[in-house]
């Protein structure tokens, strides 16, 4: 009395395709699949750049902190 069963299902199934179509639904499917891909490779690419920048002093912003503060303390 509480749950849906398979029959439910079928019934809300049918209704939707016939109310956006076989096509309307691929396309919305791989779009949508189009999407979690993206995101995955684009969470897969930050990683390793992160890891790199953990651990590394870069050296044109060290370089250029302390140009600015000799700058900076020259004028006082």
């Amino acid at each position: 009395m509480g749950g849906l069963s398979i029959w439910h299902w079928l019934i809300v199934l049918l209704v939707v395709v016939l109310i956006f179509g076989t096509k309307k639904l691929r396309n919305i499917g791989s779009d949508l699949g189009g999407a979690v891909k993206n995101f995955k490779e684009g969470m897969r690419d930050d990683e390793p750049k992160r890891a790199q920048q953990d651990g590394k002093v870069i050296e044109g912003e060290v370089t250029s902190k302390t140009q600015a503060e000799d700058k900076s303390n020259t004028h006082v």
